[in-house]
């Protein structure tokens, strides 16, 4: 055994040689395997308190946006009591991670600039709730549901099944819409035109019928037709209705276009096309004999 210990004591002492100077503390190998050790340790904790976190409020009556803040609160939360425990376990003090904070800032100042602005964005949609996961949006021309907010990127899923990652700054610096931000429910509308003479009072009749038998249309609003205007070629109608399935309104929206043209059909009812009238005036015989060029 005593061979053995000395046939390691040289590794040990090289191991626990101080590399540099932090502060008043002297940085070994065997300090950062350390730091490496408790860091890993507590990135796996995170994990364990955010999932019971989940379950925790699995059952409970709280918006699911709110609900994912508090379970990646609790993982931050976790991994930052970590890195103090790992930092003072190798003894550095609080002026030595002020010191490392302001070498951070001067790395931030030369190149690291989009990665904390789309951090600190992230921080503020966790906390403002702007947007909230499941909410149905459009920034930056890409339009989708919110499946997941991350500390640098939220995760876009499009309707095609396609998960596009958008940096956080997009959200905090340019116009956002939220479909889903005011409530679970949206207006939609569908805009239609008859021809001059139509019966409009059937034509009324006929969207309000068509909206009302559409089970994905909520009856509380409900849905209301507006004679917009007498348009170029055609009365010009809009069907106004509200539905809670955000994600489904192109959809519904295509039911209802399906259901009109059939509904028109049967009724008589006729949709028009933009028509224009030529008006060709014959010019005057004495003025082509004026020009006609000369046969020579």
């Amino acid at each position: 055994m005593d061979i053995f210990f000395e046939q390691v004591k040289p590794i040990w002492d090289l191991l626990k040689t101080p590399l540099f100077e932090l502060g008043n503390s002297q940085i070994s190998l065997t300090s950062l395997f350390a730091v490496f050790l408790i860091l890993a340790a507590f990135f796996i904790i995170s994990k364990i308190v955010e999932r019971g976190v989940r379950n925790a409020l699995k059952n409970k009556t709280i918006d699911p946006g709110i609900k994912g803040s508090i379970e990646r609160f609790s993982r931050y939360l976790t991994v930052t009591v970590g890195v103090f425990v790992a930092v003072d376990t190798i003894g550095i003090s609080l002026t030595s991670i002020a010191a490392l904070g302001a070498v951070l800032m001067v790395g931030v100042g030369f190149g690291l600039q989009n990665i904390a602005q789309n951090f600190i964005s992230g921080i503020i949609i966790l906390l403002e709730r702007p947007i909230k996961q499941g909410d149905v949006v459009v920034v930056g021309g890409v339009s989708g549901r919110v499946r997941d907010i991350r500390v640098r990127s939220t995760v876009i899923e499009t309707r095609d099944d396609v998960a596009i990652i958008v940096p956080n700054s997009l959200f905090i610096a340019e116009q956002v819409i939220n479909d889903s931000f005011s409530g679970h429910k949206i207006r939609r509308t569908v805009k239609v035109g008859v021809a001059y003479g139509s019966d409009i009072k059937k034509v009324t009749d006929i969207l309000s019928k068509i909206a009302t038998e559409h089970e994905q249309i909520l009856k509380d609003p409900p849905a209301k037709v507006f004679f917009m205007d007498f348009g170029n070629s055609s009365l010009d109608f809009e069907l106004r209705f509200w539905v809670s399935e955000l994600w489904r309104t192109d959809v519904i929206l295509s039911d209802l276009r399906y259901a009109i043209d059939r509904e028109f059909r049967n009724g008589g009812v006729t949709i028009p096309f933009p028509q224009r009238d030529l008006h060709i005036k014959s010019s005057d015989p004495q003025f082509n004999l004026a020009y006609e060029p000369s046969s020579s």
